[in-house]
Parts: C-alpha cells; sequence; structure tokens
C-alpha cells in the first residue's frame, strides 16, 4: 500500500537537517497556524524511540530506519528513576548516555523533540518517576509540594547541563513541559512550575505541552503550544485545537501505533489499513504528526509499569506493540513525496538466530542463599520496599521483598489489602499459597512448635497513569493478621538482584543438580555456548512458571506463563563469542530447559476496535 499526496507546494528540507544548520539562531517558531525553522517553512515528522529502551549498539540502526521511512525528527522521553536511581547519584554512562544519544540523532539528519519530564509515563514504572520519592509519607508526586519540587529541582540542575548545550548547536528544536498533566491536573500551579524550571536552566526552543483529547485544556501552560494525542481521528478532533489555542499549527504528539499488553490479557494490535488510513488523513489536514511509537524496544528489568483502573494490572516485558517500523509495508506506506528528495534505503535487516535448546543443569534454592549472600534488616513491624534502610538511605526501588517472622501453630493469616503486589507465603519451605490484591486470606496448617512464616512479597511494577501515583508503596504497606493479631519481630531481606548480587550469586557455594522434580522459589543457571558472532535471539520458556532471566549479568525482565508474552527478547550485543551464563529466578516451577528461538511470540492476538 501506497500513500500518495498531492500539496500545492513541495517542501525541499534537505538543507533542514541539524549538521547544516550548526549555530541557527531562529529556531522552530510557530506563525500563522505553521512550523518555522530557521524562518522556513517546516513540518514535523516524527517518531518515538527510547534510549532506555534499545541496547545503544542499535540506536543507530534505528535511526536510519526513520530517515528510511521519511521521518525527520526523534521524540525521546528522559526516565529521572534511570538517572538517579538512588537520591544525588546520577548516571548518564553507557546505555544512558543521553548526550551521545541526542548528538547521534544529529549525525543522521535527525531533529529532536525532548520530552524531560519530570513525570513520563510511558507504562514505565511509576511513569519515571523515581520510588524513594515515596519515602515521604506526605508525598504529593506532580504538584508544588516542597519535598517534590526540591528534588526535582536537583535533578533538572544536573539533567539541564547536558540538553542546554544540544539546542541552538544541536538537533533540540522543541521540548515538552511536563506529560499529560491534564488528565492529573491536581495543582494549578504546578504546569508554570515546570515550565519555569526549565526556562531558568536555559531551555530556549520552542515548549509544548501534550494531553489526549479530555485532559487537553486542563494541561495547558502560558507560552507552550498545545499538542493532542490519540489513535481514532474522531471528526473534528484536530479541529478542537482551535478551540484552546488560535491560530497556532496543529500537532499530532502522539499517534498511537499500538497498545500496551497486561499479563494475563491478549496481545492488543491495531489494523495497519486503519492506521496507514489515519496517517494519511492527518497529513491532509496539515497537522504535524509525531508515531508513538516508531520502535518501541523492551522494558528490561523491573522497569514496567502498571495500570490501576477496576483492578491492577501489570504491563508485560516486551514494548514492542508500540513499533511502526517492524510492519513490513511501512516503508512502502510512508514513501510519499514530500520532501522532495529520495527515500534513503533502510538498513540492512539483521537476521536473528535460534541457538536450540539450551540446558539448565544447576540450581540453588532461595533458601539456602539467604544466610550466605543477604543481610536482613531486623524490624518490629513490616516495612514497605521504598522505606527499608538501603543504597545509601534511598530504599529498595524493584523486584522481590522477604518478609520472615515466627508463628506458633496454624489458624487464619489475612493481609488486610496490605500485599503490594503479590505475595507467596511459606511455613518454613512449605509453600501454603498466595496473597495479593484479590485474594486477602490463607489457612495455616496446624504444627507443633514454633515456625517460620515467610511472605515472598514481588513488586510487579508501580502504576504509571492516573490519581493513584502517591499509593505505589511496594512490599507489606500495613499489618498482615495471624487469627486477628498483627505479625511482629521481621527479619526483611532485599532482593533487587542487582548486579552485585547476582556476581557473588555466581560464586556462591551450594550450587548442585537439578534433580527430576523442584520448585522454587530457586535459581537455575546453564550455559549458551555460541561458535560465531552473536546475534539477537529471543528465549522461549515453556515449561516454566513465573521469574526473571538474566543471561550474562543482564536482566531481560520477567515471564509468567499466564501470557499473552512467550518469549524474551535477547540482544546480540549482550552475547558473547564462547559461554553465556543464563541465570532463571524461578518463583515456583522449574523446567529443564529453555528454547533460543528466531522469531518473537508475543501471544494470542486481539484487534483494538
Amino acid at each position: 500500500m501506497v500513500i500518495r499526496f498531492s500539496f500545492s507546494s513541495r517542501f525541499n528540507w534537505s538543507e533542514l537537517i541539524p549538521l547544516r544548520l550548526w549555530g541557527r539562531t531562529l529556531g522552530l517558531q510557530t506563525e500563522n497556524s505553521q512550523f518555522l525553522l530557521e524562518g522556513m517553512p517546516f513540518r514535523i515528522f516524527g517518531g518515538s524511540m527510547h534510549y532506555f529502551r534499545v541496547p545503544r549498539e542499535y540506536w543507530e540502526d534505528r535511526m536510519l530506519k526513520m530517515k528510511a521511512c521519511g521521518l525527520n525528527t526523534l521524540t525521546t522521553y528522559v526516565p529521572w528513576n534511570l538517572h538517579e536511581q538512588e537520591r544525588g547519584k546520577f548516571d548518564f554512562s553507557r546505555n544512558l548516555d543521553l548526550e551521545a544519544f541526542l548528538s547521534l540523532a544529529a549525525k543522521n539528519g535527525l531533529w529532536v523533540i525532548l520530552r524531560p519530564g519530570p513525570y513520563i509515563c510511558s507504562e514505565w514504572d511509576l511513569g519515571g518517576l523515581p520510588s524513594w520519592l515515596l519515602q515521604d509519607p506526605e508525598m504529593q508526586l506532580r504538584t508544588t509540594y516542597k519535598g517534590f519540587t526540591e528534588a526535582v529541582d536537583a535533578y533538572f540542575d544536573r539533567l539541564m547541563p547536558i540538553v542546554v548545550p544540544l539546542q541552538a548547536r544541536g538537533p533540540i528544536i522543541a521540548v515538552q513541559v511536563e506529560n499529560e498533566y491534564g488528565s492529573y491536573a491536581k495543582d494549578p500551579n504546578y504546569m508554570t512550575y515546570v515550565k519555569m524550571a526549565l526556562l531558568n536552566r536555559g531551555i530556549v526552543e520552542l515548549l509544548m505541552t501534550s494531553d489526549n483529547k479530555n485532559g487537553l485544556s486542563f494541561g495547558l501552560v502560558e507560552g507552550a503550544l498545545a499538542t493532542v494525542n490519540f489513535q481514532k481521528l474522531e471528526p473534528g478532533l484536530l479541529k478542537y485545537l482551535d478551540t484552546v489555542q488560535r491560530d497556532q499549527p496543529k500537532m499530532v504528539m502522539e499517534y498511537w501505533t499500538g497498545w500496551f499488553d497486561n499479563w494475563g490479557g491478549p496481545h492488543y494490535v491495531f489494523d495497519a489499513d486503519e492506521m496507514v488510513n489515519a496517517v494519511a488523513s492527518i497529513l491532509k489536514l496539515g497537522a504535524s504528526i509525531n508515531l508513538y511509537m516508531f520502535h518501541g524496544g523492551t522494558n528490561f528489568g523491573f522497569m514496567n509499569g502498571a495500570l490501576e483502573a477496576d483492578e491492577y494490572k501489570s504491563d508485560v516485558t516486551s514494548y514492542g506493540k508500540f513499533s511502526f517500523a517492524a510492519l513490513p509495508w511501512f516503508h512502502l506506506s510512508l514513501s510519499f513525496c514530500i520532501t522532495g528528495q529520495p527515500l534513503p534505503l533502510p538498513p540492512m535487516i539483521e537476521s536473528k538466530a535460534s541457538y536450540g535448546a539450551i540446558l539448565l543443569h544447576q540450581y540453588i534454592s532461595l533458601w539456602d542463599v539467604l544466610p550466605s549472600l543477604l543481610q536482613p534488616i531486623k524490624s518490629e513491624f513490616p516495612i514497605n520496599m521504598e522505606n527499608l534502610h538501603l543504597n545509601d538511605t534511598s530504599g529498595q526501588s524493584y523486584g522481590y521483598v522477604l518478609y520472615e517472622t515466627v508463628i506458633f501453630g496454624g489458624g487464619h493469616l489475612h493481609s488486610r489489602d496490605h500485599v503490594r503486589d503479590r505475595a507467596q507465603v511459606f511455613v518454613n519451605t512449605m509453600y501454603v499459597g498466595e496473597l495479593d490484591y484479590n485474594t486477602v486470606e490463607l489457612s495455616l496448617p496446624d504444627g507443633q512448635g514454633f515456625r517460620q512464616l515467610r511472605l515472598l512479597v514481588e513488586n510487579r511494577g508501580r502504576v504509571n497513569y492516573g490519581l493513584a501515583l502517591n499509593e505505589q508503596r511496594k512490599g507489606l504497606i500495613g499489618d498482615v493478621f495471624l487469627n486477628k493479631t498483627p505479625l511482629r519481630n521481621f527479619k526483611i531481606y532485599s532482593l533487587e538482584m542487582k548486579p552485585g548480587f547476582m556476581k557473588s550469586l555466581r560464586h556462591t557455594a551450594g550450587w548442585s543438580a537439578v534433580p527430576d522434580y523442584f520448585v522454587g522459589p530457586a535459581f537455575f543457571r546453564g550455559r549458551l555456548w555460541i561458535e560465531h558472532q552473536p546475534q539477537d535471539t529471543f528465549l522461549k520458556l515453556q515449561g516454566w512458571e513465573k521469574g526473571v532471566v538474566f543471561v550474562n549479568g543482564q536482566n531481560l525482565g520477567r515471564y509468567w506463563k499466564i501470557g499473552p508474552q512467550e518469549t524474551l527478547y535477547l540482544p546480540g550485543p549482550w552475547l558473547w563469542k564462547g559461554g553465556n551464563e543464563i541465570v532463571i529466578f524461578e518463583e515456583r516451577t522449574a523446567g529443564r530447559i529453555i528454547q533460543s528461538v528466531d522469531i518473537p511470540y508475543l501471544g494470542r492476538t486481539q484487534y483494538v476496535d
């Protein structure tokens, strides 16, 4: 399918690329309902790609694919919770090297719309906000509450010196003020605060806001261009922008090319032809557009977000459903005659590898790991994950927490809905059942003498959108009762599974051969041997129940047999020629092998109306 447009004039933007406008003076402006770049008419044909969801080695490949599709602008969020994982300790290195990412965009002829937050949504844990903010019991996120603005100020003080030089002397042509605040709108002074926080630190490019139709009028801030987000182009939707701002260019900041999946649900997709027609209609109306996403990438590690509407639902590991570029017709469908220049050829598609079956030949029980690798925190009362005295007082952000206490006898265990998000319950090492949002009580078997009650609690991902952001503390957030008496005197073990822990686990004593049948929680390990140059592959965990996969120390993310996602993406750059260590933390039922396959499987497809 090919889209062709007939415009009264054809723009030639061959000279309007970052490296040829180094030291520009006018930047992106608005005039008479159109954009001007250095005084010349300009339309934004953008695509979103997040550097933190794509291995650094593949950044340029994805950018070249953008250019091959006729796009001229890249948009990206900036995840505060990765750049400042511990309060006051900043990381802009390796895969978080924002300056290198933006400079690479300029090198490849792409302008940039930067979306620095501080809140980004993005189906990302807590919408990109650091979990240590929730240590404050009075915290009011996304408001002018002093504890929040002081943290934002400190973060922007570190971030903006990286960003500011990449404006006139780089690719940044616009900066977004916060993100979809009209759907939150708890503080009428907040958007002005964020705008001034940007301006006072040297941001001079065009400011924008971004909201869906319902939030549009509530997310405005003076001096910023309002843009709109949607998937269905309803009649009059773009004209609705005129009701909130007159004589301004129309911009679709997020045209949604896919939808996120939740564990236990289907794999959602949009009809390809309908998307092509919608993009065509948007362009015919003279609007600028950004495809969200152009390339989705992966929620590596524990970084997936969650949704809480009628019930809590956590997002899967893959963000690949948000990938317009993955659709085979896309390069043709965007071969419109707008730029006045032929489109470059896309880079060669790298083949994927199928390395076959991988035997997990050794295991060590979580219970055997505890005494040698983990020092417990002792507390009379349960402590939520964020308030554990860890990580230089920044608390624990992700992963699991194990709560242990001593009980006498059995009886009725009730969580009072204080489990966030899911707890496996053990008496000594015997599995009893699970507590979560839907199951809040269990019967504990009677027994002789004193026994250990263990609750292994998983943080399945913090909600990233909606009005419940302030309530996203994880672990045990209050008392749990046995026979109507609150449990006391806990040993609390942090299982954040950071690289240091995984390295220590590799060398700990106690690994042994996997028996014919074994249930977790336990760590399993095996080795993938690669003879030639490593390639991307996908790991299929059929026969395993629920857990996390690490390859050469890299956390690939979560798997869960309830689906829809059935494979985990393993990037070739994370593999080595020769031996590669695979470690799986399995919560319950373990298989003996995993399969390396060359095709991803994201689950049973359901089209979204």
